[in-house]
């Protein structure tokens, strides 16, 4: 028997920085993820590659990435994404989604997206975890903190959703739908070195003002993000473990 495969849909383009130090974002998710024996394959679906209908069997489980993206936006690999989203949900496929994988997943359930009224949040960030008895089982911390770098946001859960965290900025940290798909808005496979230099991207590219660069960085230099129970609960809940 062979071991676990997973693939990866890559929603980012790669900058030079991550793939020089990481072998680009991919190399980040299996890092993260990723155990002996297991086979992980990426598809770039920001450039329009995704893997064929007669293939999606052959796994078992999905990860969906961050992107600069809008999840709402009408581009035609984001209209391919949730149309292939929507027939992993009804095949019972494991798929978790990151930031923009979280967005999208929202709506391709049903649920909506958008600008989040209050602005940007980019830095370290404390959520708070929903008492569920997967959190239990897993002996999950009430208050985890994560990375986290988006201006846009879940504005309303898919009708068979729920709301596993929520954070002072943001209500919907992260969704789980049945026992095969979860979102959360974070960024728990970011390094504390990933997020200086997407910030300093960001700000170059005028996405955001020096004052949240400056925030962004006081919070990193200030406190570390929770990865290792991060990891714990994405590992467990990809692999159906729980």
């Amino acid at each position: 028997m062979g071991g676990k495969r997973f693939g990866v849909l890559l929603c980012a383009e790669d900058s030079e920085y991550v793939k020089k130090k990481y072998g680009g974002y991919f190399g980040v998710y299996v890092e993260m993820l990723g155990e002996e024996g297991e086979i992980w394959d990426v598809y770039k679906v920001v450039g329009g590659e995704f893997p064929g209908e007669e293939e999606l069997g052959f796994y078992d489980g999905f990860v969906i990435t961050g992107s600069c993206h809008d999840a709402h936006g009408n581009d035609v690999w984001i209209c391919k994404l949730l149309n292939l989203l929507k027939k992993l949900d009804s095949m019972k496929k494991k798929v978790l989604g990151f930031c923009f994988g979280h967005q999208i997943l929202s709506l391709a359930l049903g649920g909506k997206t958008g600008r989040a009224a209050s602005g940007w949040d980019v830095g370290i960030t404390t959520v708070n975890l929903s008492s569920t008895k997967l959190f239990s089982a897993l002996k999950m911390p009430s208050l985890l903190s994560v990375i986290e770098c988006h201006r846009d946001e879940v504005l309303e859960l898919p009708p068979r959703a729920e709301v596993m965290a929520w954070s002072e900025k943001t209500g919907i940290e992260m969704f789980k739908c049945g026992d095969h798909i979860m979102g959360i808005q974070g960024h728990p496979e970011y390094t504390k070195d990933i997020l200086l230099h997407l910030v300093d991207r960001i700000l170059h590219l005028n996405f955001i003002e020096d004052s949240h660069a400056e925030a962004a960085k006081a919070s990193v230099e200030a406190r570390e993000p929770d990865r290792e129970p991060w990891k714990r609960l994405c590992k467990s809940f990809l692999k159906g473990r729980l």
